[in-house]
């Protein structure tokens, strides 16, 4: 068996299976030889980097070359997530720079690797040093650290997760990163709470990063988000997008979908436990 990808726009097209692009990065499981249409040298050692890439064998930078390849088009974002290890942020038994959503425990995962560039990308321009970035669902700590990262000492980060425990190895992971300080600091911190409510505390917010799928966007993340900030929030049941929500100065808001998406949806502690 081999796994290949899909890379957009094009259609990579194999002996029997043509593959569209649908997703940042697609992966097809496939067990007859397969053929380019016009074969070279950038395509196949594109796949000798996949083979490392998807058996697990690899590491952070080598995840993030991957992702340049075929996904990542800004440098600060890619230089960021260079920095942060995801690594650390994936639990033990788990391949960390596998393009794969991992389960985190507690009915939770960590989102693949596609998506968070992807998302760091939309938010890119409201994640400017001085700015104010809010992570709901935060989880094991990785995109906040990456928000706190962009943003540095002179704004500030705020993860919210109502998961008691996901919260605290999101502090220890982050201790082992390079924005330990700004934990440590308080530009940084973690919130046990309902995300659906957001954190009032420090808001308004420059940027908002929604890591679960709400049935309708919460309207206390419409109010806590600035005007001309920028919200990204996967919506939807069983079908659902990953909609942008630009907050202009005068306050109207003006909303896009970027793609079709599959999260976890956004729902209570106990709910999301089956308590």
């Amino acid at each position: 068996m081999q796994y290949i990808a899909a890379a957009s726009p094009a259609l990579v097209r194999f002996t029997s299976i043509a593959l569209p692009r649908t997703s940042p990065v697609l992966f097809a499981r496939v067990s007859t030889r397969f053929q380019f249409q016009s074969p070279n040298k950038p395509q196949l050692s594109f796949l000798r980097k996949m083979e490392t890439f998807w058996s697990g064998r690899g590491d952070n930078k080598s995840l993030i070359r991957l992702l340049q390849d075929r996904v990542i088009t800004s440098k600060t974002v890619a230089d960021v997530m260079e920095k942060i290890d995801r690594g650390i942020f994936i639990p033990p038994g788990n391949p960390p720079y596998v393009d794969s959503p991992m389960p985190i425990g507690y009915n939770a995962t960590i989102s693949a690797p596609h998506m968070h560039a992807l998302c760091l990308e939309l938010l890119e321009a409201h994640l400017q040093p001085g700015m104010a970035a809010l992570d709901i669902g935060s989880g094991t700590g990785y995109l906040t650290a990456c928000f706190a990262f962009m943003v540095g000492q002179e704004g500030y980060a705020v993860g919210v997760e109502h998961i008691p425990e996901l919260v605290q190895q999101a502090i220890q992971n982050v201790k082992r990163t390079s924005v330990a300080y700004l934990l440590e600091s308080g530009y940084l911190s973690f919130q046990v709470a309902d995300g659906r409510h957001g954190w009032p505390e420090k808001a308004p917010y420059d940027a908002i990063h929604v890591g679960a799928a709400a049935s309708q966007i919460p309207e206390a993340l419409i109010q806590q988000l600035k005007p001309g900030g920028r919200m990204v929030i996967p919506v939807g049941n069983f079908y659902q997008d990953l909609q942008v929500i630009d907050k202009h100065t005068d306050g109207t808001l003006k909303q896009w979908s970027k793609t079709s998406v599959s999260y976890v949806p956004l729902t209570s502690k106990n709910e999301q436990l089956g308590s």
